[in-house]
């Protein structure tokens, strides 16, 4: 569950997370352990050098807030063509993604345990991501907490440049306000692309069903998924 901010408490800087409670199970603890050292990058290494990771040059896939990763490890297991970072503050999320590449035996999937936009600013190099994936950031519901949503014309000013020219921005909520936000700050900008056509959501958004979002289609809620494309 997110922690309680106070109305009272003004937001200097707005996140890409929300602290959640949770700690990590035995079995997560051990892979964080085991495998940190293979699969976990560091904001302190600066610029990533991403075929130097990988040994490879391959696509680009960034996954903004993976949660428990089990999405993010499908995708990479069916796109084995393709690189995939996921970037998440959650610590038993981290285990359990981790837990997760050591048992499907991935070697296409690399982490990073910090805030997105740090990460976005200080390690990815401009015009070098392939697609970036957000699904279900908080909706932050209250109207007087919209301001704390991550998809704001700012972040998406400083998400941009990293997307290599056709690179697809592929956002997903399970809240119509904040889709209908989504679309609005994505349609203002001229250079993004609606994928499915102005102003309509994608049906066919060609990725794995979260738990989360099967929970939610059991009791009726509907999803929204936008997928907008760079063209400079």
């Amino acid at each position: 569950m997110p922690r309680p901010i106070p109305d009272n408490v003004p937001l200097r800087t707005v996140h890409s997370f929300v602290i959640r409670r949770g700690r990590m199970t035995e079995a997560q603890q051990a892979a964080r352990d085991r495998a940190w050292t293979r699969f976990g990058l560091e904001v302190t290494n600066g610029v990533l050098n991403v075929e130097q990771v990988f040994g490879r040059k391959a696509p680009l896939v960034v996954e903004i807030g993976f949660g428990m990763g089990t999405s993010l490890v499908a995708m990479a297991k069916a796109a084995p063509d393709k690189n995939f970072i996921g970037i998440e503050v959650h610590p038993p999320g981290i285990g359990n993604l981790l837990k997760l590449i050591e048992q499907e035996q991935l070697t296409n999937v690399r982490v990073y345990q910090a805030d997105a936009k740090v990460v976005l600013e200080q390690c990815i190099a401009n015009g070098s991501l392939d697609c970036v994936q957000i699904f279900f950031p908080d909706p932050w519901h209250k109207k007087r907490h919209h301001k704390r949503r991550l998809i704001q014309k700012e972040f998406v000013e400083e998400l941009k440049p990293k997307l290599a020219n056709g690179g697809v921005l592929h956002l997903a909520t399970d809240w119509e306000p904040y889709a209908l936000q989504m679309m609005d700050v994505l349609s203002a900008f001229a250079d993004l692309h609606n994928r499915c056509g102005a102003g309509q959501y994608c049906a066919d958004h060609q990725r794995p069903l979260t738990k989360f979002e099967q929970r939610g289609q059991k009791l009726g809620h509907g999803v929204w998924d936008l997928m907008f494309e760079l063209k400079s």
